[in-house]
Order: C-alpha cells, then structure tokens, then sequence
C-alpha cells in the first residue's frame, strides 16, 4: 500500500511539473484579449460563470440550462442544450481541453462536476442526450453533507422553502450545504506549484438563524482518473460513479453569505484564490461580495466556529484557511473582503487581467456582459475597466 501510494504521488508529481514547464505562449502568440463581449440573449437561467481558453481564443458561458461558446472574435460559435439539472461556475482545464462545471439535481440528491467537450461545440442547439459531450463525475463528499440528518430526528428535511425563509429553518444539511456552486484549477492549498487540482465551493444556505453556515467550504480533488469514473449523464437513472475520497477539505470563515461560493477563480499572478459571492444577512458580519485566500497560505487545523463538536469539543474541527490580509477589513469580525460584484462570472487571464460578467434580462431572456479589467489593489474599487488605451 505505502508503495503504492508513494508512485502515485511521484505520477502526479511528475504530471504536474510537465504541466507547469510546458512552454507559456508569448504575448504576440496569444489571440487577442476582447475588451467586451455580449454573451448572448436567451430563454434560460441567468449566467452562473464563465471560461476561458486563453490558446485557443473562445469563451464559455454557462447558463444553468445552456452552455455557450463564443470565439474571442465575439461570434457564437455554437450551444449545448438538454439537461434540466443546474448549471453553475465553470472553469477550461487546459491540461486537456475540456471545461469543468458544477452541476447539481437536488431533488435526486445528484451532484456532479460536468465535463465538457467543449471543442465539438460548434453548432446552435447541440442535444447533450443525443451526443457523448457532456460526461459527469459524482460527488459522494456533497451529497453526504447535503444529505446529513444533522439534528438526527431521522428525517432529512430536503431542499425545500423552510431553509430559505428563516421562519422555521430546518437543522440538515451538514454547515448549511446546498449543494455545490463554484469551481476553478489551481495548487494544492498551502502551495503556489504543483499539480493542478480541481477545487469545488459548496452552496451554503444563508439562513440567518443558524451559526454554522458561516464558512465556505472547499474540496480539492486530482482529476488524474477521472476519466474512469466520468459517465454520460442518464437523468431517468442517475449514476453514482465518483471519487471515494477527496484530496482535501478546507473551510474558510467569511461570515453569512447566500448560497456560498457562486464563482471561484485561481490568479497565478497573485497567487490568490477569489471567491465571489451573493451577499449574506447577518447583522453580526460585514456581508462582503468577494473574498480571497492566499495560495501559500498554510491549512491550519482548529475550530469550525459555531459548528457544535463531538466528543467533549465545543467546535468541530477542521482545516481551516485564512482570508488573505486584503482588500477592506470589518472592524469588529477581523474578516477581509470587498464590495465588488463578482457573483455570475470571475476569470483571471493573465498579467492583472481579469473579465468580470454582469447580468440583466430583456425582453423576458437573460444576457451576459463581459468586461475586461485590471486589477488595482484599491480597497474599495479593486478593478479597474481596460479600454483601448490602457491594454
């Protein structure tokens, strides 16, 4: 077994190192960056992330129930279309070509990373049921918190409005979890190298009733075989092929937030995880907009703060991350954060760069806006709009 463990290590050592000193293309190499973009108008949910193929020059942008591809050009180059579950944050693994998102059934307590072959992609109204493009991974970690009958009354309360409306809250679903939202590439916490692992945001409910829903939590999972374990998606028979185990787990207090980490994106500039999220609606904490956490920052084991113990402890315990010193800090908590928009589409690009999606409905259909923006390390307005003059 040691042995074992041990060459699987040096495999992914190995594998990530390939990865990181395959040559980065040059400035003159990369296809140029569009200052703005319209990510379309359609009849679905409103944009929940976007990716980014910085190579190969397209933009991806899902829509819970539609996912669109865009070249930088700002031409459609094709949607994929047919499932009724809900699409979230995604993120373009390079490694492969392929893009990762969450993916969520609540009501068949499903919850899966969808992977996406995104390059065959290249038509309007592409049938995800007719066409081996989109394959799916479980998540048995999710569901068994989502799942968990936390008072033990033998009863799992479900997704339903008692846990929104804060009038008779339910006690289940293990730290407030509803499920799974943001989800991005990056280091192994602790780290700044390494192998690229896939990093998954749970979606908390932000009852406001209930002290432990305070913390984002995070799973990082090696994806190195997960082509064993992906499936086409069958929403009549839901499968349940999924890593036993995660790579880690970590949980980082930012206060209340409503349904937890909605984009998540690693910035090798900064070497800085940010989480954008729906603001939260306890009094008690600052209800920040984005937070951010330092790739080298050490995982520390110590208490879930308001998360009830076992054996004699207070608080359950847990590898915790620290919010990076950053950004605008609440007197009174200590915790650090900003007000800025970043909940429906976050992506670093490179070199300070990042795009930022606003939403909006017209005319009954939802509507993505990209932005290209520079990072400004200003407190209170850290992006700042690039145009024509300022590339």
């Amino acid at each position: 077994m040691a042995l074992r463990m041990k060459l699987r290590f040096s495999l992914l050592f190995l594998a990530g190192t390939l990865a990181a000193s395959a040559p980065p293309l040059s400035a003159n190499e990369l296809p140029r960056l569009p200052l703005t973009q319209h990510g379309g108008s359609w009849e679905s949910g409103h944009v929940q992330g976007i990716a980014v193929d910085m190579r190969g020059g397209y933009i991806y942008y899902s829509f819970t129930n539609l996912l669109a591809r865009y070249d930088f050009s700002g031409k459609l180059i094709g949607t994929l279309v047919g499932w009724t579950g809900h699409l979230g944050d995604l993120d373009f693994n390079a490694a492969d070509g392929k893009v990762y998102g969450s993916l969520e059934y609540k009501k068949d307590e499903a919850f899966y990373i969808a992977v996406i072959d995104v390059a065959r992609i290249d038509r309007v109204g592409i049938n995800a049921k007719d066409v081996d493009i989109l394959r799916t991974v479980y998540l048995p970690e999710v569901v068994a918190d989502y799942t968990a009958d936390v008072n033990g009354d033998g009863t799992f309360d479900g997704d339903d409005g008692r846990y929104h409306d804060n009038v008779t809250a339910s006690p289940d679903h293990r730290y407030g979890c509803s499920g799974i939202d943001g989800v991005s590439f990056g280091p192994q916490f602790g780290r700044t190298n390494g192998p690229q692992l896939l990093t998954v945001a749970y979606g908390i409910y932000g009852n406001t009733t209930r002290s432990d829903n305070d913390h984002q939590v995070l799973l990082q999972y090696d994806i190195t075989d997960w082509h064993r374990l992906a499936h086409p998606l069958n929403e009549s028979a839901p499968h349940r092929s999924g890593p036993g185990t995660v790579d880690g787990k970590y949980f980082v207090r930012t206060g209340n937030t409503s349904y937890g980490v909605q984009n998540l994106a690693y910035d090798a500039a900064q070497q800085r995880w940010f989480m954008g999220v729906y603001p939260g609606k306890k009094p008690s904490f600052p209800n920040y907009l984005m937070f951010a956490v330092d790739a080298q920052a050490e995982p520390q084991r110590g208490s879930l703060i308001g998360v009830p113990g076992k054996h004699g402890r207070r608080w359950e315990q847990g590898l915790l991350l620290p919010l990076a010193d950053a950004g605008l800090r609440d007197e009174t908590t200590g915790i650090r954060g900003w007000k800025q928009k970043a909940d429906v589409g976050l992506q670093p690009v490179g070199d300070g760069l990042f795009y930022l999606v606003g939403n909006s409905k017209e005319d009954g259909k939802q509507r993505a806006d990209l932005q290209l923006m520079r990072w400004s390390d200003d407190a209170q307005q850290p992006f700042i709009r690039v145009d024509a003059d300022r590339r």
